[in-house]
């Protein structure tokens, strides 16, 4: 009885939201032109269910390049309606179209001229009447065995409203690199992540001339602690670097190590990297190189940074 209550449940909600699919028509079109000619945020407001409804899409939006907000309709008469601006448009939800303290508030920002998107199961409601566009749920029986809790309707409401703010998303062009900026501390944002972000730059750069001796050369590479120096020439272009592994090398062949420079113990070039090149690429480049450090260059060859693997470690992005 248990599963069969579950599966009862979820063919009604599923059916809720394919029903949907074939009520998709101007009115949708209609409410995705709207949000996009908004010059303010996009505000959701609901009671019970429905409110939590719309806390969900107004992240939702929020999140793919949408301005939103939630709005209680209680705490909107009661105060919070100073939230609302002139430039914005409200979305309200209620799959009766009647609740009251909604009806209360959509009549005032009706008089403000606030446009007003209206989410309903009843087209012939107060709500849907008011509102400059209503879209059907079309949900006439809940998935509650007594058809009074609601889930069906917001089940129904949570889909649209995640329809309405992904065409909207789309319809601006908002990209994976925009999802990523608004989510910085998520993975998906370290994946987009640029080496000039977390590069060591401006005086964190070793850096040493072709004729410098290797006791200065030893003490630069001390002194900023990557385990690497750049040489460069007077315009800052890179020739080439020198490791630690460089002068463990050269303290077991030579007798007096301390008398070559820079450009008789450096190895001519280095593997380097774009500073607008994203840090996943840059990790990549590590791993095959079997090397710990990348210098970063830009496209005439000068030096901007150095990006170390325990940069890439710090920001999690392993």
């Amino acid at each position: 009885m248990t599963l069969s209550i579950a599966r009862q449940v979820l063919a009604v909600e599923a059916e809720a939201i394919r029903r949907l699919l074939s009520q998709l028509g101007p009115e949708f079109e209609r409410a995705v032109g709207m949000v996009l000619v908004c010059e303010g945020r996009v505000v959701w407001s609901g009671m019970g269910k429905s409110g939590i409804i719309c806390r969900k899409l107004a992240a939702t939006m929020a999140s793919t390049g949408t301005p939103a907000l939630f709005l209680h309709p209680a705490e909107a008469i009661h105060g919070d309606l100073g939230m609302v601006t002139k430039d914005d448009l409200v979305v309200a939800v209620s799959n009766s179209g009647q609740t009251e303290e909604l009806l209360r508030l959509v009549d005032i920002l009706k008089r403000l001229g606030i446009p007003l998107i209206a989410i309903t199961s009843s087209p012939e409601s107060n709500l849907a009447e008011v509102a400059d566009v209503h879209l059907d749920l079309g949900v006439r029986r809940e998935a509650c065995p007594m058809n009074l809790a609601p889930t069906a309707s917001t089940t129904a409401a949570l889909a649209l409203g995640d329809a309405l703010a992904l065409a909207v998303s789309v319809r601006k062009g908002f990209r994976e690199e925009d999802f990523a900026r608004l989510h910085p501390g998520g993975k998906l944002g370290k994946r987009f992540l640029r080496v000039g972000e977390l590069m060591h730059g401006g005086d964190q750069v070793p850096k040493v001339n072709p004729d410098t001796d290797m006791k200065d050369v030893i003490y630069e590479m001390s002194r900023k602690g990557l385990g690497v120096t750049t040489v460069q020439d007077e315009h800052g272009a890179l020739l080439g670097v020198i490791t630690d592994g460089d002068l463990r090398r050269l303290m077991e062949r030579e007798e007096n190590p301390l008398h070559r420079t820079a450009a008789e113990v450096m190895h001519p070039g280095a593997v380097t990297i774009a500073p607008d090149e994203l840090a996943t690429v840059a990790l990549r480049l590590l791993e095959e190189r079997r090397i710990t450090s990348l210098m970063v260059t830009d496209r005439k060859g000068r030096v901007q940074g150095v990006l170390h693997l325990h940069d890439l470690w710090g920001v999690g992005l392993f």
